[in-house]
């Protein structure tokens, strides 16, 4: 009977311990999703783009963002066209953008650096759009 209490008390230390403290691997599991939801990108679109910036000279880290941060999807939401990034893929996958005066429907299209990023001019009229338009024409 001694034992089984010395076991339960140990159990609870255990568990009260293990919270206070983020380990390295979780720590950066943690960050890891954090990205991939932010940027709404699956495991092996993360990998890619990884392997792309270890490739690239500089420091992987800025590259890595700058690869996350050029994509067509992101692009679009950081114009200010829609609110969202998921309405971002949304607006690009139907087709409603045009990158160079071609239409483009990949949202993970990766944008170089003189593109030319526009909402094709039959979608201009359409609500959401029409309504984030203003909000920039504001500011």
């Amino acid at each position: 009977k001694k034992n089984k209490k010395k076991n339960k008390k140990n159990k609870k230390k255990i568990i009260k311990t293990s919270n206070l403290y983020l380990s390295n691997y979780k720590l950066q599991l943690y960050e890891k999703q954090k990205i991939k939801y932010i940027y709404g990108i699956l495991e092996k679109q993360f990998r890619n783009y990884f392997k792309l910036s270890i490739k690239k000279n500089g420091n992987t880290a800025e590259n890595f963002i700058k690869l996350l941060e050029s994509r067509l999807d992101n692009v679009v939401y950081r114009m200010g066209f829609v609110n969202t990034r998921s309405d971002a893929r949304q607006i690009v996958s139907h087709k409603f953008i045009k990158v160079n005066n071609n239409i483009v429907n990949i949202s993970s299209y990766l944008l170089k650096k003189n593109d030319i990023v526009s909402i094709r001019s039959k979608f201009r009229n359409k609500r959401n759009i029409k309504k984030c338009l203003k909000i920039i024409s504001k500011t």
